[in-house]
């Protein structure tokens, strides 16, 4: 896979933050070494979040977002100021700029710490536009001594960056560094899988859709290969191999037919079930799908989507999903539905909270979402897992991931 093609939710995302007119655009402008985001004297020249991907070595694939200054005012600043603290949920480094001459840091910018804080984000205060005056020692101390790694820069000039960049290496998680598995250790060197890929109305027209992709491409990396045939051919293809697959990966959709079709002594999965381990946690994710246990008539779920597509008549989300925990419960249950970057502030009305795959966010993004369910004590799972449940394969579904099984098998189960 190309760097430049490298998905968003794959990248190291890092958000620029600050008051209006700190020079949040020239540090990133500065960074990236292109006129990304438009510079003015005028304050408040940043409305919406400029994003600019690119590859920064030896971190590998970044997203640098440019957001709106947190002290803007007005009606419209306050939808942007709001649009900017949206942008934390899926930061995994935030660059605080301020200028030299606005320290010490005000209650705006304390503010934002502080969430950074409670959301463990690493963050860099840059000192800005320390050509026009110079930071006081005492004032850059004190940063330091409350644990901040502290960058001064003129980023018009360029000077700091260098050192902006080395802090920004060092600042990034180890497990960032870190190459993640979708499914290659779960097969075998050598050994193959077997991908079962719908071709559906919601099967984008000469491609496969983001995780099949992914999928293949982990599988490959890990000397491994794979078959892929949808679910109306799979029987036929299982019966030209010499010797079963080491793992079957199917559509979560198609989970009920594949079931039947695949040989119990080989594990089977979804795609859905292997994004719930790569971008969320996958024990937490199980316990949420056993809470459907709890599910009565009247409750209200939430469903999330990551990406933005267009629903279709048969869209899992709105129709397949609801109609199979319908089933399940024996009653009506009443679904809300937000998609992207739309997530309710107040989620306490909800007995449960269903994700998408989240091939699309970043590990950071759904991680917030998982937190802010856990404070309420409201249980989330993932589609795989929940039609996985519904349908009454979940324990073979999770055969290939024996602690989360395990989870199941010694929970409480429905009378």
């Amino acid at each position: 896979m190309k760097m430049e093609s490298t998905p968003k939710g794959m990248r190291v995302q890092i958000g620029i933050y600050g008051r209006r007119n700190v020079g949040k655009s020239s540090v990133l402008n500065a960074l990236t070494r292109q006129q990304v985001s438009i510079v003015s004297d005028v304050a408040g020249t940043t409305t919406d979040p400029v994003e600019k991907a690119m590859e920064m070595l030896p971190i590998g694939p970044v997203l640098f977002i440019d957001t709106a200054g947190i002290d803007d005012i007005g009606a419209l600043g306050e939808k942007r100021v709001t649009k900017t603290r949206k942008i934390i949920e899926r930061t995994d480094i935030a660059l605080l700029v301020t200028s030299a001459a606005a320290l010490p840091l005000d209650s705006f910018e304390q503010s934002l710490l502080d969430e950074f804080r409670r959301k463990k984000v690493p963050v860099i205060v840059v000192v800005n536009r320390c050509d026009e005056h110079l930071p006081a020692q005492k004032e850059i101390e004190s940063l330091q001594n409350a644990g901040l790694a502290v960058a001064q820069t003129a980023a018009v000039t360029g000077e700091g960056m260098d050192a902006l960049r080395v802090a920004l290496i060092n600042a990034v998680p180890a497990e960032m560094l870190e190459p993640h598995t979708i499914a290659g250790d779960l097969i075998p060197k050598g050994e193959m899988a077997m991908l079962v890929v719908p071709i559906d109305l919601e099967a984008p027209k000469g491609r496969l859709i983001l995780p099949q992709v992914q999928t293949v491409r982990d599988i490959l990396d890990h000397d491994s290969y794979c078959m892929v045939a949808k679910e109306s051919e799979l029987r036929a293809a299982l019966g030209r191999l010499n010797r079963p697959p080491a793992l079957v990966v199917t559509d979560s959709q198609a989970f009920r037919q594949v079931s039947e079709i695949v040989p119990p002594e080989i594990p089977l999965t979804s795609f859905s079930i292997l994004f719930a381990r790569l971008k969320g946690d996958l024990p937490t994710f199980v316990e949420g799908a056993m809470a459907i246990d709890r599910l009565k008539p009247g409750d209200r779920v939430l469903v999330a989507e990551a990406c933005t597509h267009h629903p279709i008549g048969e869209d899992i989300g709105r129709v397949k999903i609801p109609q199979w925990l319908r089933e399940y419960v024996g009653g009506d249950l009443h679904f809300d539905t937000v998609q992207g970057a739309d997530f309710p502030e107040d989620i306490s009305r909800y007995q449960l909270i269903i994700h998408c795959g989240s091939c699309t966010f970043n590990r950071r993004q759904l991680l917030t979402r998982i937190v802010q369910c856990r404070e309420l004590n409201i249980p989330m799972t993932n589609y795989g897992l929940a039609i996985a449940f519904s349908l009454g394969i979940f324990a073979r579904a999770l055969e290939p991931f024996p602690q989360a099984r395990e989870i199941y098998l010694r929970g409480p189960k429905k009378a």
